[in-house]
Parts: structure tokens; sequence; C-alpha cells
């Protein structure tokens, strides 16, 4: 595998990028992306889904053509949360949401669901989901997390996802604790505008932040990062995935996380709108090793 010393500019740049396309096969399309501009991570939604078959196939092209192109292993990552964000529809398990898995009273399932989904990623291909969300679910009128909260309790968010993640990193499939440093407590969806939080790091290191806290602890591979203002932590007014003062000085410098940071998409409103896609993007690499995705390249 090709060291990153070794690498062109555009090489390096392919390594940030996590990108999603249209379609269910390798076309021209992903050609391009891969071989003239290095793109060395895919992201699977259900449009790319028509069946396992079909899902194998395409994946297997992908691996091939990526490792070909830029002596790297992809990641192949997906939103396989289970309940109301499940991609792979049809002949796999459709495996319960976070809110329903709580409900039974018992975060050994959230163990058991999290080792037999990975095993059937591994099967499928994929080796990288984008779950589990440990946003806090302490706000009603939240029009996008809601039931993908395990509790409104913090240290019951923080034992399921723990669960949930080591079973899926037994399996070899990289888990991604969502949405840093919170998205529980806000009545705007950043999918369709930019939400702000003014709670004071007090509140937030009881809440927000504890179920990030004990997944850093329990070693979780990769954290996303939302498209959230924090008033009492980013002086200057940038989202989170934008924040000097989030992603590095409080997650990497404070907390000493050392794993991948992967931002949410960046062609969400909360991004495109105020600082487009493309600035989005310039502004979350520059922090170093960080991987942005958009739902299309």
């Amino acid at each position: 595998m090709k060291k990153i010393q070794e690498m062109t500019l555009k090489e390096k740049l392919g390594q940030l990028i996590i990108a999603g396309f249209d379609g269910y096969e390798y076309d021209e399309h992903l050609r391009r992306l891969i071989e003239d501009y290095k793109v060395a991570n895919i992201i699977l939604f259900t449009r790319n889904i028509q069946s396992l078959k079909q899902l194998i196939t395409l994946n297997k092209k992908l691996y091939e053509e990526i490792i070909k192109n830029t002596e790297t292993i992809p990641f192949i990552s997906i939103d396989q949360e289970g309940g109301m964000v499940t991609r792979i529809m049809d002949g796999a398990t459709f495996w319960p949401g976070n809110m329903t898995l709580c409900a039974t009273g018992n975060s050994n399932h959230a163990y058991v669901v999290g080792k037999g989904m990975g095993e059937e990623l591994t099967h499928l291909g994929i080796n990288m989901n984008l779950a589990p969300s440990l946003d806090v679910n302490n706000n009603p009128m939240n029009p996008v997390i809601g039931v993908r909260s395990y509790s409104d309790q913090p240290e019951v968010v923080a034992e399921y996802g723990c669960n949930y993640i080591k079973g899926l990193q037994e399996q070899g499939v990289i888990a991604t604790a969502k949405h840093f440093p919170g998205h529980g407590d806000t009545n705007v969806d950043s999918h369709l505008g930019l939400p702000t939080i003014a709670h004071d790091m007090d509140r937030l290191n009881q809440i927000e932040l504890l179920p990030f806290k004990k997944a850093i602890d329990a070693g979780v591979d990769a954290i996303m990062s939302a498209h959230i203002v924090f008033e009492k932590i980013e002086k200057n007014g940038l989202p989170a995935t934008l924040s000097y003062q989030i992603l590095t000085d409080l997650l990497r410098n404070t907390y000493h996380y050392q794993g991948l940071i992967v931002s949410d998409c960046m062609q969400m409103k909360a991004i495109d709108v105020k600082y487009t896609s493309e600035k989005g993007t310039d502004i979350f690499s520059i922090y170093g090793s960080f991987f942005t995705r958009t739902q299309n390249l």
C-alpha cells in the first residue's frame, strides 16, 4: 500500500473525500472520480442498492479499481443505523433502530445488533458504518433525531452506543459516533438549515458530550461532526464541522481523540447555503486527516 509520503497532492486530496454517486454500476462517472481525481472512499445510499448480488458486484469492482488507481484500501461506507435510517432494504436483516433497542431495557441487545450488522456489512463488502447516533434525545421539537437516539439520558445513550460500537468493530467494520458535539437539542434539521445551541460547557459536559467521551474511551474508530453552531465553544460563529476550536482544541487536544474525524455531508443546507460545499470542504480538510462526505461529486 502506498504511504502518504509517496502520494502526489491530488492523491492526498483523494484520500480526504468520501464520494457519493448515482446508479447501481461502476460507470464513467465513477471511473473519472477514481482514475482522474484519485477519490479513494465511497458512500452508498439506497439509490445504489438494487439487490444483494448487485451490491456485492459493485463493491468488489470499487475495491479493485480504487486499489489499482490509488494503491490504498478504500473505505466503503453507508448509513446503516437501523430503524428509520436503513439503506439496505431488501435481502438483508432490517435491524431495529436505537430507541427500539433501548426500549428492551437490555443494553447487550445493542452489542448483538452491532455484531450482527457488522457481520452482514462485511459480507457485502462494506467496511465503514456511519453509525451510531450518540445524540441525546432531549428536545421533543427536534425534527431529525428523535427515535434515532437511544434515550434522553446521556448515560443510557453512552451505554447502548458503546455496546453497539463494540459489536460492530469486533467484525472489522469502522463505527462512527455522530453527530459531535451533539444534535439532540435542536429544533432545526441541519439538512435544511443551520441550527444553533447556546448551552455553556458545564451543561454540554453533563449531557451532549458525555456519550462521545465514553465512546472515545471505548475506542470508537471514527467520529462525525455536526453542522451546528455551539455559541459557547466556537467564538467565531462557525458550525462545529468548520470549527478549529471544536474539532482540534476540544476533540483532539482536550479529549485526546486520535481516530478518524469525518464530516456530515457537505451538501447539506447548513453548510451549502452560507459557506458553499466547496469552501466548507476546504476549511474542514485543512485541520488534518479528516474525511468529508458528499452525496454526489
